[in-house]
């Protein structure tokens, strides 16, 4: 499902506009720039998904790599833990979450 705010949030930043119940008919744009028609808001969709998508994943990795490997490192530091073993750590984290397909090449 297309998320209309979504889109005209990422790409229109500035622009002042209402919409109800994410329904592209009952959107009202009271910016000075021309409104977006529906075909060219779904031609961004995938776009401004995937870059969602993937800001979902860099939190998700940032929180567990606080969990899982930052105190490896630190300890690698200090001579506790091993380079190998903060690396690891550091690639199960990513394997564990993986970045989407990007829908747009």
């Amino acid at each position: 499902m297309i998320d209309y705010a979504a889109i005209l949030t990422a790409n229109y930043v500035g622009a002042q506009w209402s919409l109800n119940n994410n329904d592209y008919a009952t959107l009202e744009w009271y910016d000075s720039t021309p409104k977006p028609t529906q075909a060219a808001l779904d031609a961004q969709w995938p776009t401004v998904d995937y870059n969602n998508q993937v800001a979902q994943v860099e939190t998700t990795r940032r929180t567990q790599y606080e969990a899982q490997s930052d105190g490896i490192y630190f300890a690698w530091q200090r001579g506790d833990a091993t380079e190998v073993e903060w690396r690891t750590a550091v690639a199960k984290v990513k394997s564990d979450n993986p970045y989407p397909p990007n829908p747009v090449g």
